[in-house]
């Protein structure tokens, strides 16, 4: 088979470097990459949103299988064009791809579905949204409607700051389009997990259970960023409790999506809030996370491609998946100023110094002149797997210690809320 993968952060790099494995596959190509999928594939320079070019190209290689990557191509109705086209690609149409291009569609679905979320309201109008702010109390949620790289959900610790969100996404546009909408929400309280299933639109087939770390600051403090690392499994996401989110949430989605004529084919990625044992969806991402791709892959012993290709098929139900039982844990080395300013051209060092049972996947990076340069805001995924949660988390800074570019910043606690659930 030949593969195309869409998209040049870790996550893709995680992708390439799993499908590049299977023995059905002869070719992979990404585009556009990065310094670390050109390592297992070839890299080409077409945008990821560029869909005139990219169905181009698959028609010209007779690319077999597409796997999109982040979620703009996919809300632009990518998977759309090449179906119609006659090409086999893996995701969600655009109408599906809705559950995370808007917030207010995703709380209708849950809606009907009758799965658990916070209590919200939609707004337009910035005065209307602050009186019902004030009506409220803080802490409160003001979300972005649209697509805003991960960065369109803001926490509100006082009714000011809420005021202020209001402002900046509705009057300042800070997320253009995305901001037409806003969403005003309650704030769950608890701990988060990221559970992701693939669907072929009637079944669903769970992946490993993962934990993001989306503000930029240790402790889980400053702005929110596209994640600062990751691990899998998350123990927060107890057995019992895996199968009440199947079945009281996953499930009935899917159903929803079906009913409505839209069928959801791809990966389903619920953002959860669990709270004494009890989880509520925060968002659903119609793709897979990143950086919780990178744990979830380094752990998966199965070949992807045969879920991939059963989850466009409709045969998900014929299928497994079989996971190295050692946790893996991802720390993101992120660009000085991330998730605002931040310069690039850095050169990495370091990336040379693999230990045993480490990888480091490229996001934001790039080729120059026979180096290996930052060229995003997360710049690398550094991911080690070991006996357990704390020797994993131990290997992966150890990992994360041999690498170095000017302005490196971290968090120092990726993997550290596993810890209480271990017991003595």
């Amino acid at each position: 088979m030949k593969v195309l993968v869409i998209g040049g952060g870790g996550r893709e790099h995680a992708l390439v470097w799993k499908i590049a494995q299977s023995p059905l596959v002869k070719q992979v190509w990404c585009t556009p990459g990065n310094a670390g999928t050109a390592t297992c594939g070839d890299n080409l320079p077409i945008s990821a949103e560029d869909i005139d070019a990219l169905l181009d190209f698959v028609n010209r290689e007779d690319v077999d299988l597409t796997i999109v990557g982040p979620e703009a191509p996919l809300v632009m109705g990518i998977v759309d064009r090449f179906e119609k086209a006659g090409r086999k690609i893996f995701g969600p149409s655009a109408e599906a791809a809705q559950i995370e291009g808007s917030k207010a569609f995703c709380k209708s679905i849950l809606d009907g579905a009758g799965a658990s979320s916070a209590a919200y309201q939609l707004f337009t109008d910035p005065d209307e949204a602050k009186a019902y702010i004030r009506e409220q109390g803080a802490p409160i949620v003001v979300k972005a409607d649209g697509l805003a790289a991960g960065k369109g959900a803001i926490v509100c610790a006082t009714i000011s700051e809420a005021e202020n969100a209001v402002d900046d996404i509705l009057v300042e546009r800070r997320f253009g389009s995305a901001g037409d909408r806003l969403i005003v929400e309650e704030c769950l309280v608890g701990e988060e997990a990221s559970f992701l299933v693939l669907s072929d639109g009637e079944h669903v087939l769970a992946l490993a259970s993962s934990q993001d770390h989306k503000p930029v600051g240790d402790g889980d403090t400053g702005p929110n960023t596209g994640g600062m690392g990751a691990y899998s499994p998350a123990p927060v996401v107890t057995p019992d409790l895996h199968e009440r989110i199947i079945k009281q949430i996953i499930e009935p989605t899917v159903r929803e999506m079906a009913r409505r004529g839209h069928p959801y084919k791809g990966v389903l990625y619920a953002g959860l809030m669990i709270e004494n044992g009890v989880p509520k969806v925060l968002e659903y991402n119609a793709r897979f996370g990143d950086p919780e791709c990178q744990p979830l892959l380094f752990r998966m012993k199965s070949d992807i491609v045969p879920l991939l290709l059963a989850s466009i098929d409709g045969t998900l139900d014929q299928h497994q998946i079989e996971w190295d039982e050692r946790p893996a844990v991802c720390v993101v080395m992120a660009s000085g100023g991330y998730p605002d300013a931040y310069e690039k051209g850095k050169e990495i060092s370091g990336l040379e110094s693999a230990l045993p049972d480490t990888l480091v996947f490229h996001a934001g990076t790039k080729l120059e002149e026979g180096r290996v340069v930052t060229s995003g805001g997360r710049v690398l995924g550094v991911t080690a797997r070991a006996a357990d949660i704390p020797a994993t988390i131990d290997l992966a800074y150890e990992a994360v210690r041999l690498i170095g570019f000017n302005g490196a910043n971290f968090r120092t606690d990726i993997g550290k809320k596993a810890l209480k659930w271990l017991g003595d």
